[in-house]
């Protein structure tokens, strides 16, 4: 049945709640640390090329180990990887800390992403288990939306608060008390779960698509830095490349594999997919532009610039709940396309209008229209693409459809910064060039989220004149099947 669990707990709204807070987390935990970098480099003695990695470090093992961490929770539990995923957040947010050399801090910053590769898709997948495909799904994924737009804010707010505050450990001490509340709470108010994949552990399989996935993450992120045409950058694509030809070996055989490669065939899984992928390279590196923008040509601080990002971040949390409402009532592709177009002409009104003298105010109407589409996609490209995958399998869904979204924001912020640059001269401290850079890049983001129009058309076609369509209304696009709602404690 893909609809949902067949016993659920009574308190359903209060183990959403915890869902969204555990997705809020993960929000916070990308955007806390960047507002810290420059203490954090000064204090601990980071070389000018080695502080990228307290960024980097994370992304490379959230981006590489997601597929292992979507697989783990159909093989060993739902509940059992979200409080894993918990403890790893807490744990190495204790160790970052206290870390007095940069290799530590490093170190701890690559278990935080390892974190976050178990708790994404245990999470979304408990979003998708627990509630029924359809109008009851898509109100909880706008919860759970809606939960990352106020943790990407809050993220920044606190970055700045804490580091001036109380000195850049704090940014790492306050995910110790928000990830071990939320474990405690998880480990009585979550249902104590069976696994929900038959079979045996694809050893060779995780290994290969595992390393795979990681050099390849890892070349995108020292690509900008290293030089496209670097020996390791290089070395890492060619390597990643051998390596998954290898893992796509593997699973083909294996009988029981890590991914099956019939999910592939569930056109609104890989159609989500490439969705989530173009939304974080488009939409997703825009935030990077516009704090450059901020900080460099309007001479914002980081605690402004925080501050800044609260209409954008607000914007996109009335999307999420937007969009959830119109996936009901006029179907997830018709959904998509309305988000999409908000994006396309709130982007193209933002290139038109930025300017190094021009007030926050000018552009605020285009950073509500696009942020608001931002929102309403975001909501809708997941429930579109945990649609019709079945319960074993929803925990490798859901690492398919986020390592889409997190290896799409490493291609589209390198593509994006390496335009960027070209437009700008490369030179980051003239306003000048770096706002022709930022305008250039911003046109690049709008013809990126029209392109995404393209892929949405490859959804099922509506299969009624009733406002909904294929996506959301059953496994293979027709009627839903019955939802069992035996309740139990």
């Amino acid at each position: 049945m893909s609809g949902i669990n067949s016993t659920r707990p009574r308190h359903l709204g209060a183990v959403l709640a915890l869902l969204a807070f555990a997705q809020m987390i993960i929000a916070i935990d990308y955007n806390i640390v960047f507002v810290s970098l420059p203490e954090i480099g000064e204090d601990l003695g980071f070389g000018a090329q080695d502080l990228q990695w307290v960024v980097s470090a994370y992304a490379v093992a959230f981006g590489g180990f997601l597929l292992l961490g979507g697989r783990a929770t159909d093989l060993f539990g739902r509940k059992r990887m979200f409080v894993l995923g918990l403890f790893l957040y807490a744990a190495s947010s204790l160790a970052g800390g206290f870390a007095e050399d940069p290799w530590l801090l490093i170190a701890a910053r690559a278990v935080q992403g390892l974190g976050g590769a178990f708790l994404a898709p245990a999470t979304l997948s408990l979003v998708t288990s627990l509630f029924a495909e359809g109008a009851e799904r898509n109100r909880a994924l706008s919860v759970w939306g809606g939960a990352g737009g106020s943790g990407m804010v809050l993220g920044s707010i606190l970055g700045g608060l804490l580091t001036d505050a109380f000195g850049w450990p704090s940014v790492f001490y306050v995910n110790v008390l928000l990830a071990g509340a939320a474990m405690v709470v998880a480990v009585w108010l979550l249902p104590d779960d069976t696994p929900q994949a038959g079979g045996g552990f694809d050893l060779p399989g995780a290994v290969t698509g595992t390393l795979a996935s990681t050099l390849f993450v890892f070349a995108l992120v020292q690509g900008p830095d290293a030089g496209w045409g670097s020996g390791q950058v290089l070395t890492s694509l060619a390597v990643s490349v051998v390596t998954f030809a290898v893992f796509l070996v593997i699973e083909r055989r294996s009988a029981a594999p890590m991914v099956p490669l019939r999910l592939f065939g569930n056109r609104n899984l890989s159609t989500g997919a490439g969705i989530t992928f173009l939304f974080m390279a488009t939409f997703g590196a825009l935030a990077y532009f516009l704090t450059q923008y901020w900080q460099i040509v309007q001479g914002y601080s980081a605690w402004t610039t925080g501050f800044a990002f609260v209409l954008p971040s607000g914007s996109v949390l009335v999307g999420t709940i937007v969009g959830g409402k119109w996936a009901t009532r006029f179907g997830v592709r018709n959904t998509l396309f309305i988000g999409l177009t908000m994006g396309v002409v709130g982007t193209v009104v933002l290139a038109l209008t930025l300017g190094q003298d021009v007030s926050y105010g000018a552009i605020a109407p285009s950073l509500f229209l696009l942020s608001l589409g931002q929102g309403i996609v975001f909501t809708t490209m997941f429930a579109a693409a945990t649609t019709g995958v079945q319960p074993a399998d929803q925990g490798i869904g859901s690492g398919i459809a986020t390592t889409g979204q997190q290896i799409g924001g490493a291609v589209g912020l390198a593509v994006l910064i390496a335009i960027a640059n070209s437009a700008g001269g490369g030179d980051t401290q003239d306003t000048g060039q770096l706002m022709d850079g930022v305008t250039t890049a911003t046109w690049a983001i709008a013809v990126g989220i029209a392109l995404t129009f393209l892929v949405v058309l490859n959804f099922k076609k509506p299969a009624a004149d009733d406002g909904t369509d294929a996506v959301g209304t059953g496994p293979a696009g027709g009627a839903a099947e019955p939802v069992q709602a035996t309740r139990t404690t």
